[in-house]
């Protein structure tokens, strides 16, 4: 997490993360992902699954202490 992202209050990190989502899938594609998000439960756990899957928890470890505020 980036010391800009950690300023942001919950309305500027929304539009900020709509308008990165506009930038990359296009309006069509933001609005179904938003969509979807909204009627069906979402499984944190399998998500986190997937996004960590390929690495070692030490890098894991590594990359929280480089970031870490504290």
């Amino acid at each position: 997490m980036t010391k800009s992202t950690q300023a942001m209050n919950d309305d500027q990190l929304r539009m900020k993360a709509i308008s990165t989502l506009k930038q990359e899938l296009g309006m069509a594609a933001t609005l179904r992902f938003l969509a979807l998000i909204h009627q069906s439960p979402t499984d944190y756990v399998e998500i986190s699954r997937q996004l960590y899957d390929s690495q070692s928890l030490e890098d894991i470890f590594a990359r929280a202490k480089e970031n870490w505020q504290g």
